[in-house]
């Protein structure tokens, strides 16, 4: 019986325990939790804000000896201010040789039928990653932050396609 036990376990192939992740990813129980590493999960504190304004006015006039006096003032004004803010998990694509982070990630929420979704990419150095493992958008270089949205709301917003032919064909 012994002797049987020992021929089967000869041959059972060997079984190596071995970790599902390399060696050279793994960190100790007290290393610096913020992100340095191809795959690392970094989280992007994004707030954004945006102010534009433009006025112009014109003015013109015309004097005829023939037809008599003409005169025309216009003005306009416009004002647009935007504001977002949002966090947004993002993954770390690539470390540039000098130790810059390529960041790329999407955070889609869905509630009432209304689908929003940001989209963030980048570089971030690891100087402005904070301790609790978060940057701030304003310090992501060549940033691309995309907000938009799909869904019912979205739809009810836009014009329809008479209300654009209409707004194109209408004399003023």
């Amino acid at each position: 019986m012994r002797a049987l036990a020992l021929l089967s376990l000869a041959l059972v192939p060997a079984a190596f325990g071995g970790s599902l992740w390399p060696a050279a990813a793994q960190r100790g129980m007290i290393a610096d939790p913020r992100a340095a590493l191809t795959g690392d999960i970094l989280t992007i504190v994004v707030s954004e804000a945006v102010a534009a304004s433009n006025s112009q006015s014109t003015k013109t006039a015309r004097d005829s000896s023939l037809s008599g006096k003409a005169a025309y003032d216009g003005s306009g004004d416009i004002s647009n201010n935007q504001s977002l803010s949002s966090r947004a998990a993002v993954l770390v694509t690539d470390v540039l040789p000098n130790g810059n982070l390529v960041i790329e990630g999407v955070r889609v929420v869905t509630f009432s039928g209304e689908t929003q979704y940001v989209v963030l990419h980048g570089l971030v150095r690891q100087a402005d990653i904070a301790p609790d493992n978060t940057v701030q958008s304003s310090n992501i270089a060549d940033a691309r932050v995309e907000f938009y949205s799909k869904g019912q709301l979205t739809d009810a917003q836009k014009r329809g396609w008479l209300a654009n032919l209409y707004e194109k064909l209408r004399p003023f």
